[in-house]
């Protein structure tokens, strides 16, 4: 085989397994901080596709947020579990200071990202086969925000990712 050839097509699925085992590393995140609480200065990013099959959420942030939302687990946050049987997490946050119960299938996820050590895993959402999803920049090495979100609040990713120079460097 020369160096120029294309690798031959595996037939074993190395990427679906990768997949499930980072999802692997959120379930387990999410887990312990339901059990346990968030250690320290942990918390988590994490972005996920509203119009994936099994989400709910309330009209009014459905229609503020049609295909993908970020949230944030940090200070304030309520109810948080795990259904590993049913493969969904939930958790009850505020919106503008009115509670809002999110349930959101493990399929749904496409980022989760704890900035506090710099760790994040993007997926491919699953349960979408139509090819409509769209995944966002995993954001880079994220330098502190000026002045930090409330705690429960949906952010803008904006602030995390690096912004090229003028000169297109």
């Amino acid at each position: 085989m020369s160096e120029k050839s294309p690798p031959p097509e595996s037939l074993l699925p190395y990427e679906a397994w990768t997949e499930d085992a980072m999802r692997e590393v959120a379930w387990r995140a999410l887990e312990h901080a339901a059990e346990h609480g968030l250690p320290g200065e942990h918390h988590f990013f994490l972005s996920y596709r509203t119009d994936h099959p099994g989400v709910a959420i309330p009209g009014h942030l459905k229609a503020k947020y049609p295909q993908e939302i970020t949230i944030v687990l940090q200070h304030q946050f309520e109810g948080l579990f795990v259904d590993r049987a049913a493969g969904r997490f939930g958790v009850t946050l505020r919106f503008g200071g009115v509670p809002a119960k999110l349930v959101v299938p493990f399929g749904a996820l496409t980022m989760f990202h704890d900035p506090h050590i710099r760790f994040g895993l993007r997926f491919t959402p699953s349960g979408m086969e139509d090819g409509s999803v769209g995944l966002p920049a995993m954001p880079e090495a994220p330098a502190a925000p000026s002045a930090p979100a409330p705690p429960g609040e949906v952010v803008s990713l904006d602030a995390f990712r690096r912004r090229p120079n003028k000169d297109g460097g």
